[in-house]
């Protein structure tokens, strides 16, 4: 994953043992929108559950990850984020939340 270099979030993030990634699904651009903002209780209208080892996985997503760090990569204003996956629970018949070009997208069947 990548991570701005800025963030005042990750400096918290990257101390914990182990961290949950929640792929939204399509429909859940409005909590996408929600958990992007800078200031506020960005979980306050967000369903959540965290695994015993503390990672949190948002409730409606697509696809779920219990990771660890690997390493980081410095990459200009961001860093590359090498990730270990210990647990992955996904529903591949579900669409995921795409954003791409500053706007939502819906991926296409060909």
């Amino acid at each position: 994953m990548c991570v701005q270099n800025s963030s005042a979030t990750w400096p918290r993030l990257r101390r914990l043992g182990h961290l949950g990634l929640s792929v939204l699904a399509e429909e859940q651009n409005l909590a996408c929108r929600t958990l992007s903002l800078k200031n506020g209780d960005r979980f306050a209208d967000i369903g959540w559950n965290a695994n015993a080892d503390g990672a949190v996985f948002i409730h409606g997503a697509v696809a779920w990850l219990d990771c660890s760090i690997r390493s980081e990569v410095p990459a200009g204003d961001h860093a590359i984020i090498l990730l270990a996956i210990h647990a992955l629970r996904a529903e591949p018949e579900r669409a995921p939340l795409v954003f791409h070009g500053s706007r939502f997208r819906q991926l296409v069947a060909v």
